[in-house]
């Protein structure tokens, strides 16, 4: 029986997790089981402390040892009985007596006859015609590379060779011919080429996670998308799990209300590679750019963003249910792009840019040279009904 990785202690405080109210999918993700696992542990050991549940190991150990004595005891005597009979047996019982080894060689004898696939001295028959066999097999295998055993074995059986499964497979792995596993699946790969800095809204876009908990401890993530040339915050969907069909979803309505980028940017999550993501992308025509592995500063827009967003709201409050952490996010994203000036802009704030273009092409003159914005392009935007 195949060793447990945890042992009592562990199974017991991994069940004391999921009883101070952690989710047991999280429980069980954290700790790399899975939820059959862990229900099977609850029933068996819900409610006991360490102690109890060592001493219940311990007579199931015990318990087990037992049920395997009895069990060759009975083999024994049915290996007995087949060999020599019910009157046999009687009498070497009693040549037993004045012969101390004789029922240990019965019994040996009656052990190597029982033994399926063996000789009367105890070594495997030989197979005829295994050398042909096994030659045909070869020869198959050099044909069909990637072949099992299994469909080797449906040629072999085309070819008038039948023989047991198990046999085949014993033959197969003693002639080295397993194939090897290909790992891994087809993922979205994009394009990795230099990019230029976009010039006008909705030419390039950046997507990313950011993950937060709430005061019970239940975790969240937030889907973050960011247009790179105004800075705004397009959308901000706040969720215990965001897959990859449901950012397509997403990705669809943010289009309906804004229009379609020309590129998007992200990095190698699952999520963004996901098949979901792949069929999207050839249905909507978007380019999608995969950053680098491990090169967070190929996408520092939205990198920069999600700091903001983790200093100015996150790490300022408390979020006591996943209904209150989407209206605070969502007020605070209001505010990010209506009212919180932007040092990249000069001070205007990523809607004032967006409804004039020109005063976005100049953040850079503007930033470097410290001048204020000339008054033909200052916007001064205040959306009704937002508090400040």
């Amino acid at each position: 029986m195949k060793k447990s990785r945890f042992n009592e202690a562990q199974i017991i405080g991994v069940l004391r997790e999921q009883e101070a109210g952690s989710p047991t999918a999280e429980v069980c993700r954290r700790h790399g089981i899975s939820e059959q696992t862990f229900y099977r542990w609850k029933a068996k050991y819900s409610g006991m402390s360490v102690s109890d549940a060592q001493k219940l190991k311990a007579l199931e150990d015990e318990n087990r040892r037992l049920k395997k004595l009895l069990a060759e005891s009975m083999l024994d005597v049915s290996a007995l009985k087949d060999l020599m009979g019910k009157t046999e047996i009687a009498r070497s019982a009693s040549r037993g007596c004045a012969s101390p080894d004789g029922g240990a060689r019965l019994l040996a004898e009656a052990r190597l006859r029982a033994g399926p696939g063996r000789s009367e001295d105890g070594a495997r028959t030989p197979d005829v015609g295994d050398a042909a066999v096994r030659e045909r097999l070869r020869g198959l295998a050099a044909e069909r590379r990637r072949f099992g055993y299994r469909r080797l074995g449906i040629l072999l059986e085309r070819e008038g060779v039948s023989m047991n499964k198990k046999k085949l497979f014993r033959l197969y792995r003693e002639e080295g011919l397993a194939v090897r596993r290909r790992r891994g699946r087809k993922r979205a790969t994009g394009t990795r080429a230099p990019m230029a800095l976009p010039d006008s809204p909705n030419r390039r876009w950046s997507l990313d996670f950011v993950a937060d908990t709430l005061s019970w401890g239940r975790r969240f993530r937030i889907l973050c998308i960011v247009d790179d040339f105004t800075r705004e915050a397009l959308a901000l969907v706040v969720d215990t799990s965001i897959s990859g069909h449901r950012m397509a979803r997403e990705l669809d309505a943010l289009i309906a209300r804004r229009g379609k980028p020309v590129t998007i940017v992200s990095d190698n999550g699952t999520e963004m590679t996901s098949r979901a993501m792949l069929e999207w992308t050839n249905r909507t025509g978007v380019e999608w750019h995969y950053i680098a592995p491990g090169k967070p500063q190929q996408n520092g827009f939205v990198e920069s963003f999600n700091g903001k967003l983790r200093d100015e709201c996150l790490n300022e409050e408390v979020f006591g249910s996943l209904a209150e952490a989407r209206a605070v996010i969502e007020r605070w994203r209001l505010d990010y792009n209506h009212v919180r000036p932007h040092s990249a802009h000069g001070g205007l704030t990523p809607e004032a840019v967006r409804l004039n273009p020109a005063a976005g092409r100049l953040r850079n003159l503007i930033s470097s040279t410290g001048r204020p914005l000339p008054p033909a392009l200052e916007i001064n935007y205040q959306p009704p009904g937002l508090s400040q």
